[in-house]
């Protein structure tokens, strides 16, 4: 069983998940964003009272009054292949209000993995599947040249929160066209 609660943000209702028993935090999605619930199993069961849920939305709070809360902070359980579990730990070192892109953080998946290279697709792909979006900061993830595509909550939630962070954004843009805006 997972269950699920509610919480009012800046930039939407945002829908949070979390295990059986209540322990850790499963997913986190923005109304309306892509693959919403996707890696839940199961249906969800609506449950305020669960200890993870209190512990997110005051970490939650933090953060949208522009604290710097820390990811170790809250007990994660993301869902996904270990491929993708590789993926999100990188875009869990990205500091906050920087930006990565997504040939870097390939970069660092192959050798992680041990292999030579790694498909810049492959890794979109693990960052779009998100499942705990915010917290694990895959807004940070920017196109090599700057580009800010990709963002399954929508580029002008990814602006709005790289803008929250004080990140370096005039330098970046939105693509004209793209498969990801």
């Amino acid at each position: 069983m997972y269950y699920s609660t509610a919480y009012l943000s800046p930039v939407g209702v945002i829908t949070l998940a979390c295990d059986n028993d209540g322990g850790h935090l499963t997913g986190l999605w923005i109304e309306g964003q892509k693959y919403h619930g996707g890696t839940i199993p199961e249906a969800m069961e609506e449950e305020d009272g669960k200890p993870v849920f209190e512990s997110a939305k005051k970490w939650l709070d933090r953060y949208f009054d522009g604290g710097k809360p820390g990811i170790s902070e809250l007990p994660l359980a993301p869902i996904g292949s270990g491929f993708r579990q590789v993926i999100w730990n990188i875009l869990c070192e990205i500091p906050y209000g920087e930006v990565i892109s997504y040939g870097e953080i390939a970069r660092k998946a192959a050798a992680r993995m041990g292999k030579k290279s790694m498909s810049g697709q492959a890794v979109g792909g693990a960052v779009g599947h998100n499942p705990i979006s915010i917290i694990i900061p895959c807004h940070r993830v920017v196109g090599s040249n700057g580009s800010l595509t990709g963002y399954a909550g929508g580029i002008q939630t990814k602006i709005k929160l790289l803008q929250l962070e004080g990140a370096d954004t005039p330098r970046l843009f939105v693509p004209k066209k793209g498969t990801a805006l």
